[in-house]
């Protein structure tokens, strides 16, 4: 009789533990969900009367009311692109070869360590190693591509594994058949493999970059200007992106700054919200041509 009263108590007291448990994680979720509404309630309120198609088209001025996003805006798409440009191919080139050739041994099982541990360094650390390699040592200056290598390093652990999770996804009947019909291991995985993971690596692969656009220590670090009344023309070229202008004009006491960073705020997360729209698109088109 004692034994089974023990095994009960213990089966309520599981029971409680999960109750307890799941109204914790609600209040987390419900607090965090207020405080992000009113965070935007407050941006919008203070922002919203100063957007408009001047203060996109406009470059950052020392008077607030003409100060503009022009120069960030277009710095940021620069930056975004070129990382984009850099760490697609590395990263799944990367992933398809830890997946799919490389041997499991003791160097792989540490170099796949040394991938996830690089995932949750601080971004100010990728600052400093782009400062020391990119500007100084490859003397690229302060320019696009050494900011667009820097941010590259950044996201390169989250791409390779997002990009190793969606080949995971991928049933191995499917290479098991194509190697089965004679198709070499490459061709396996170039025709039968990466066509169905392409909804969640590339997923995955956008929510890094709406990371990187979102960054600034690390632009910081490298020397991004903070006061930028030029067009980029090319990654050579000195820049800014939309997260540093927004730090200058939160940091100046003048009035009407605010508003403008409010405003600038809003613009940053329009480009991260379309960043993601993207990815869900990307998404729905790879699961409608699935044949699986």
């Amino acid at each position: 009789m004692r034994g089974e009263f023990r095994a009960l108590s213990r089966r309520r007291g599981g029971k409680v533990g999960e109750v307890v448990a799941a109204l914790l994680v609600r209040l987390a979720a419900g607090v965090g969900l207020v405080s992000l509404v009113l965070l935007l309630a407050v941006v919008a309120r203070d922002g919203i009367d100063r957007l408009s198609w001047d203060f996109l088209t406009s470059f950052p001025s020392r008077f607030a009311d003409k100060a503009g996003i022009r120069s960030a805006l277009l710095g940021s798409i620069w930056v975004v692109s070129l990382t984009a440009l850099i760490s697609l191919p590395v990263g799944i080139a990367a992933a398809v070869y830890l997946e799919e050739f490389a041997p499991r041994n003791r160097f792989t099982r540490l170099l796949e360590a040394n991938i996830n541990n690089l995932a949750g360094v601080p971004s100010i650390i990728y600052g400093l190693l782009g400062l020391a390699l990119f500007v100084r040592a490859m003397e690229l200056g302060r320019s696009i591509l050494a900011g667009a290598l820097t941010l590259s390093l950044l996201v390169l652990p989250t791409v390779i594994a997002t990009a190793r999770e969606g080949l995971r996804t991928v049933p191995p009947h499917i290479r098991e058949a194509a190697l089965a019909l004679g198709a070499t291991r490459w061709q396996a995985v170039w025709h039968q493999v990466l066509p169905p993971a392409l909804a969640p690596m590339m997923t995955g692969v956008i929510l890094a970059l709406s990371r990187a656009m979102g960054e600034t220590a690390p632009l910081i670090t490298i020397g991004a200007l903070l006061f930028v009344p030029f067009d980029p023309k090319g990654p050579f070229d000195s820049f800014t992106v939309l997260p540093i202008q927004i730090f200058n004009w939160v940091s100046r006491p003048q009035p009407g700054f605010h508003e403008a960073a409010a405003a600038g705020i809003i613009v940053l997360l329009g480009a991260l919200l379309c960043l993601n729209a993207l990815a869900v698109g990307i998404r729905m088109w790879a699961e409608r041509r699935r044949h699986w």
